[in-house]
């Protein structure tokens, strides 16, 4: 944790505001090019600001990517390799914080100075109590949602019920925040807005939606989704978690998602509402003279909507596919007379850099420590793109790792199980720009493979802890979504670790 006093603030260091939508892939944006969706608040934040379009997550699912926002370190490195289960909840230690032994922003941030809130989703601990130096906290019982309306929420230790939908509750608690702020403080702001939608998933999504924006999407062709079959890889997931999780969720629904269009039109109506909530709460800063506040919106993974044939998560195929829209997130930056030079960016960032990004731009890169972050700071790229920069990302999904960069993907997968052999795949993103063909289910491998894999085997040697290292036996933190294939490579003895 920081060791040093609160510093003396400058007087235009900015408020943030970082707001992170659940299950969202860029796309779903206008501003990212979509007809289909309503979205004119998120639309025009863009128009004022940085949008990047090579935006990618480091795991496609919630709880690892979460955690990597607020850390700057990679799931091998906190340990948090899939979202936190809500079913195993009765086995953490009490008050338990998935991050708790790690500096994060609003650690640091409060210690120079900064209020901290946190409205909406947590999902990386005991969402009960207030967690990781966040002194305002606002949030509800669960990392998933099953049900828009009527859920329960948590008000600083006091527990409710709110009737209406979640997105209208946080975006309400927020603007109450920003009216009750005073804009002469000493201290500025970190509010740590996290909406629990579009979401996408049943039963939450399922049906039609009844809604404000219902209406919107009625007769949306959805001409902006692709309607193809279903990979077989889904379906692998499928009996293999049907055999080997001991039942528990349904992920038969990963099936039958896919190409229905009540779903499509239901998920694309709470994107509309999310986007009416951004509306509120940024007119809330202008309301409240709140000029001086960064802006960041995006998402904590992206999401398939059928893309490469499996709907979802990262993790919605056996073996893990780091696709383009599992993990292709928005990423939209702005500060009003701050941020001057409106545009579109094309360098490849990840959501793990945020952590950097932050801090730096706030003034407090003196707290990063490159020798274990894998966070880099892209706050120089917010004034001029061409500031020097390593354009690649590197993400992980268990038993996947992968490198993408301006022309390639690669996934290497986990060679330590003889019952769950698996394949690694290379695809050439300049001419095979929707990943459709893998280069290595050939004979002959390209030149650039050896390279792909010597920058990726670099990368993560020098960003894991052995403790957290699946790949060599370490384990995760709560719970792992293949269970299975690490007992099968390490023995029955391995198990989660809190």
């Amino acid at each position: 944790l920081p060791t040093n006093q609160p510093s003396v603030l400058m007087k235009n260091r900015p408020n943030i505001l970082f707001i992170m939508v659940d299950n969202m892939p860029a796309e779903l944006l206008g501003c990212y090019g979509n007809d289909e969706i309503h979205t004119p608040h998120i639309d025009n934040l863009a128009q004022g600001g940085i949008q990047f379009d090579e935006a990618y997550c480091p795991n496609a699912m919630c709880s690892p990517c979460r955690a990597s926002a607020l850390t700057g370190l990679m799931p091998s490195q906190h340990g948090v390799h899939t979202w936190l289960d809500d079913r195993v909840m009765h086995r953490w230690p009490e008050k338990w914080g998935a991050i708790e032994e790690f500096n994060s922003l609003p650690k640091t941030l409060k210690v120079h100075g900064y209020q901290t809130a946190l409205i909406g989703k947590y999902h990386i601990g005991d969402p009960a109590i207030a967690q990781d130096g966040f002194e305002h906290w606002i949030s509800f019982p669960h990392g998933h949602t099953l049900n828009f309306y009527n859920n329960t929420v948590i008000e600083n230790g006091c527990t409710d019920t709110y009737a209406g939908h979640s997105v209208d509750y946080f975006t309400g608690k927020a603007v109450e925040y920003l009216d009750r702020y005073d804009a002469g403080a000493d201290r500025p702001f970190f509010m740590f807005l996290t909406y629990n939608a579009p979401y996408g998933h049943w039963p939450a999504c399922k049906g039609p939606s009844d809604n404000r924006f219902a209406s919107l999407y009625e007769q949306t062709p959805m001409h902006s989704v692709p309607r193809r079959g279903l990979n077989k890889k889904t379906i692998d997931l499928y009996e293999l978690q049907k055999h080997l999780s001991g039942g528990g969720l349904d992920f038969g629904a990963l099936l039958r998602i896919p190409n229905d269009l009540t779903t499509l039109r239901n998920y694309f109506s709470q994107m509309s509402m999310v986007d009416d909530g951004v509306g509120q709460v940024l007119s809330a800063l202008t309301r409240n003279r709140l000029d001086n506040t960064l802006v960041i919106y995006t998402a904590d993974h992206g999401f398939s909507l059928g893309h490469n044939g499996f709907w979802g998560h990262g993790q919605a195929c056996w073996p893990s596919s780091p696709h383009h829209a599992s993990f292709n997130i928005p990423l939209i930056v702005s500060h009003t007379n701050r941020i001057t030079d409106s545009r579109k960016s094309e360098i490849m960032v990840s959501g793990v850099d945020l952590f950097a990004t932050i801090l730096d731009y706030v003034g407090l890169s003196s707290e990063l420590d490159g020798s274990t972050s894998a966070s880099r700071s892209f706050a120089p790229a917010l004034q001029d793109d061409s500031a020097d920069w390593q354009n690649r990302v590197f993400m992980e999904q268990e038993e996947t790792r992968a490198i993408r960069t301006p022309q390639w993907l690669y996934m290497k997968r986990f060679k330590g199980s003889e019952t769950f052999p698996l394949e690694d795949e290379l695809y050439d993103l300049q001419n095979d720009p929707n990943e459709e063909s893998n280069l290595l289910a050939d004979s002959a491998s390209p030149p650039i493979l050896t390279e792909l894999d010597k920058q990726l085997d670099a990368f993560f040697s020098d960003h894991l802890d052995p403790r957290f290292d699946l790949w060599s036996g370490g384990a995760v933190k709560s719970n792992s979504s293949r269970t299975w294939l690490w007992e099968d490579a390490w023995g029955d003895s391995w198990k989660p670790v809190y």
